[in-house]
């Protein structure tokens, strides 16, 4: 089976092409960078619907394989910008029609857990999904990937752009922000709010931004970073100690951060446990996770009519039966 995958929620039209084994046979993404200010959906959009076309002509040509020999096709059903979405669900639709092939919506979030699985060969993880707009601890219990905590607010990449702009920085502004914070030297206290299991960074946000021209930028950024990803390294940490998984694995853009890998594996090796994490190019948003999400989806039985395609906004991770869990698979 050759599943073709089409990643559209905000910034980054992607597409993957994918075997029933996992093997990643194409990956092809292009990211909208608004010249000012953060995404405008709607100019996202626009991007996805000028870019689909050639993205996915490139993905063919790097796979090696025609438009003739996808078996499946699969999209980013939600949650994100309705816009975007709406702009790869129709190419999907009409890519899957004019084949006559199976189309498979997939939740966004599931697909930056299951690529990272597959990839690193772990099993039973905590994931630690942290973009844009989606900051979440999940794991597997009970027939469903369940959120374990989450943020109060905004995501924590959103976090870290919105700083990034009132610095001047250019989208996305995080990995900016972490080559700053590398040239930072002093700690300056910030608010740290972990409530329960849940986080928050709005609060965070504004108190680093009031102390701008009363402390160095480099300082700002590394404190920032630290208080954040400190956050998070404890909510995650209460995660696997609740379900008692030894395996923590990292998704989402903002994964990309060297500090806070660090921080992640430091905790995972205290508890005795394993840390994971996806190249970086599977880390962003990208259309082989879709595609093999897709491939696990249809392999454990799921089916979409055409009717069944329209994009959920707020599609929630603990919304999605999980009936591929038990599906085996092998990669050569």
């Amino acid at each position: 089976m050759i599943c073709l995958g089409i990643e559209g929620t905000a910034h980054t039209v992607g597409v993957g092409i994918v075997d029933e084994q996992g093997k990643i046979l194409s990956n092809i993404i292009k990211m909208y960078r608004p010249a000012t200010g953060g995404i405008h959906p709607r100019e996202a959009a626009n991007h996805h619907a000028a870019n689909i076309a050639p993205v996915i002509k490139k993905a063919l040509i790097q796979s090696g394989k025609k438009i003739k020999d996808i078996d499946l096709v699969g999209f980013s059903i939600g949650p994100g910008l309705g816009p975007c979405l709406r702009t790869v669900a129709t190419a999907a639709r009409a890519l899957a029609l004019s084949l006559n092939v199976p189309l498979l919506g997939v939740n966004h979030c599931i697909a930056h857990l299951e690529i990272g699985k597959v990839i690193t060969k772990a099993s039973d993880v905590v994931l630690v999904y942290v973009s844009g707009g989606n900051t979440q601890i999940i794991a597997f219990s009970n027939g469903k990937y369940r959120v374990f905590g989450e943020t109060l607010d905004i995501g924590i990449g959103n976090c870290l752009d919105k700083f990034g702009r009132i610095l001047g920085l250019s989208f996305p502004s995080g990995p900016l922000i972490e080559k700053m914070a590398q040239k930072g030297e002093e700690y300056i206290h910030l608010p740290y709010s972990v409530k329960g299991m849940d986080v928050a960074f709005s609060g965070i946000l504004t108190a680093t931004k009031n102390l701008i021209g009363k402390q160095k930028p480099e300082d700002l950024c590394y404190s920032l970073q630290e208080t954040c990803f400190a956050m998070l390294t404890e909510v995650t940490e209460r995660a696997m100690a609740h379900t008692e998984k030894k395996e923590v694995l990292l998704g989402g853009g903002v994964a990309c951060n060297k500090r806070l890998q660090e921080m992640i594996t430091l905790m995972a090796r205290a508890r005795g446990a394993h840390f994971f994490c996806p190249p970086p190019s599977l880390l962003v948003d990208n259309g082989a996770m879709i595609a093999w999400t897709a491939v696990l989806m249809q392999r454990g039985g799921c089916h979409m009519d055409i009717q069944d395609t329209g994009v959920r906004q707020n599609f929630r991770v603990d919304d999605v039966e999980v009936i591929w869990k038990d599906v085996i698979t092998t990669r050569s």
